[in-house]
């Protein structure tokens, strides 16, 4: 049982949006933004739908969080998200001023961690491999059907 305000209850929760983004043919990552123990945005990735390759679920979810706040930081926040962030995010989030990142499955070919420049803002904690392997097999099987068809 996944204790209620775990990291691992968060991570589940951008799991679901994960499968909402797989349920529509979009690569199944999933954000959600906490603040106090509460989840003030969720985002899935959406570019295929929108036609617009900034449409990743960190991006929505700090849309949402920010218009739930009715400001542009977000600094007693946290965002869980299925995939380590791109730089495009990373960026968004350095200057949402977020306090905390906490990511599933790393991204060895278009994480923000493969860029030696700091892209969170100084004082954002950053946590990864929280339910690492759940992250993940959602990906892997996503490309691997992409793949056979």
């Amino acid at each position: 049982m996944v204790e209620l305000y775990s990291d691992e209850y968060f991570m589940n929760e951008a799991l679901k949006e994960a499968q909402k983004a797989l349920k529509s043919g979009e690569v199944p990552v999933g954000a959600v933004v906490v603040c106090n123990q509460r989840i003030i945005g969720k985002g899935h990735n959406q570019t295929e739908l929108l036609k617009d390759v900034t449409a990743h679920a960190e991006m929505i979810a700090i849309t949402a969080a920010s218009g739930y706040l009715a400001g542009k930081y977000l600094s007693d926040c946290t965002l869980y998200v299925t995939l380590e962030p791109c730089v495009m995010c990373a960026g968004a989030l350095g200057w949402s001023q977020i306090s905390k990142v906490v990511y599933g499955a790393s991204d060895q070919k278009r994480g923000f961690l493969l860029i030696p420049a700091p892209l969170l803002h100084n004082k954002t904690q950053l946590k990864g491999g929280v339910m690492e392997q759940a992250c993940r097999q959602i990906l892997v099987d996503f490309f691997k059907t992409l793949r056979e068809n």
